[in-house]
């Protein structure tokens, strides 16, 4: 069904690739758009490969505003990058406008799609297996927000509105144990007395926001491992991908969820609460990278917060996990019934964690910034 979705010939002249098509092959690594790759042979020989995806406009119903993100903030980022001598066709995505200028075109069916040149002699990771490949994971992101520093970040649609605002996520919550609509809420009171001890923390970040004492950022909003594309020669993260929900926010959020997921000493789905700590050593291999490269471009306040949003950003994922498990699993694909409530303890421990490390995590992060220096 996929395969036959993807029309090479309108491709070809929609966007006017030169050279002969020869194949193209799904790509089944994300969970949101329909991605292929497909293959060109130049007059000269030489082959070509192109990134072709299908835009979900379900989740993205505006593929105008959404290209424009993508458009605006990848022009700003080959800018950088040529201007500091680096490779603009590996550093960033590089999207080619259809005939008519847009950078999507509609099929007869409706569908959008929208092409980029594949970026070659490199590799994705899934997992993190040392401490080097999220030092490097932490430099890569810290890198992109750093060339993004001066981008005016307030002029960015939101693609998803609301999606770290963790007042309204709070107010969800909320909503969602007054209606109860699963008949769980009873079960469930040791969880929400958790969230709701912690109600005060929501505001932090968007009352420093409000009050213009942080700055608003582009920020990334999906800053896991497999959006980074790491150079197979230097093991380096020289590119970041997947830019649907780049938005106007803080800094803090992209670091933040980036340790959630990343310095957890067990999986998203373990079960025994038990395995479940933040790794100091991992926190500081992140944080030793990221304030590397993008120490120069945050403010003295963004840095202080850096080990705040690491908690934050874990305990508004649980939150969302235990909203969605009120609600009767309507958002998370879950595999077994108590999934959502499985990953909420998860996010609810590392949260309980963070709190008694956080000392220590400033001391890291105060480290890291003198060394940035």
């Amino acid at each position: 069904m996929e395969q036959k979705a993807l029309d090479p010939l309108f491709i070809q002249q929609s966007f006017v690739l030169p050279g002969e098509y020869d194949t193209f092959q799904s790509i089944n690594n994300g969970h949101i758009n329909t991605t292929y790759r497909m293959h060109f042979t130049n007059a000269d020989g030489k082959a070509e490969e192109y990134v072709v995806q299908k835009i979900n406009t379900n989740v993205f119903r505006d593929p105008d505003a959404l290209m424009q993100n993508i458009v605006g903030v990848t022009t700003h980022l080959q800018k950088k990058i040529a201007a500091r001598g680096g490779d603009v066709l590996r550093e960033t995505l590089n999207f080619l406008p259809a005939k008519d200028g847009k950078y999507y075109v509609r099929d007869d069916s409706g569908d959008c799609w929208r092409c980029y040149r594949h970026v070659g002699g490199v590799y994705t990771c899934n997992t993190i297996e040392s401490e080097t490949v999220f030092y490097n994971a932490g430099e890569a992101f810290g890198a992109f927000q750093n060339e993004l520093a001066d981008y005016p970040g307030e002029t960015l649609a939101e693609t998803i509105p609301n999606f770290h605002n963790t007042a309204s996520r709070f107010a969800d919550f909320e909503r969602a144990v007054k209606e109860d609509a699963a008949g769980r809420a009873a079960s469930v009171a040791d969880e929400i007395a958790f969230v709701r001890a912690r109600e005060a923390d929501t505001h932090v970040l968007i009352d420093l926001l409000a009050s213009g004492e942080l700055p608003v950022r582009v920020t990334h909003n999906d800053t896991k491992l497999n959006n980074i594309l790491f150079d197979e020669k230097t093991n380096k993260g020289i590119c970041i991908i997947d830019l649907d929900t780049v938005m106007p926010g803080l800094a803090l959020y992209d670091f933040g969820d980036s340790i959630r997921f990343g310095a957890n000493t067990a999986s998203e789905d373990e079960k025994d609460v038990s395995k479940v700590s933040l790794s100091l050593p991992l926190y500081e291999a992140y944080t030793r990278g990221y304030l590397k490269s993008a120490g120069t471009s945050l403010t003295a306040q963004e840095i202080e917060y850096l080990p705040f949003s690491a908690k934050l950003m874990t305990y508004e994922c649980g939150m969302r996990f235990l909203t969605d498990y009120l609600n009767g699993d309507t958002y998370f694909k879950t595999a077994y019934p108590e999934h959502n409530l499985v990953r909420c303890h998860t996010q609810f421990a590392l949260v309980r964690d963070m709190e008694q490390k956080m000392d220590d995590m400033r001391a890291v992060t105060a480290r890291a910034a003198a060394e940035a220096k």
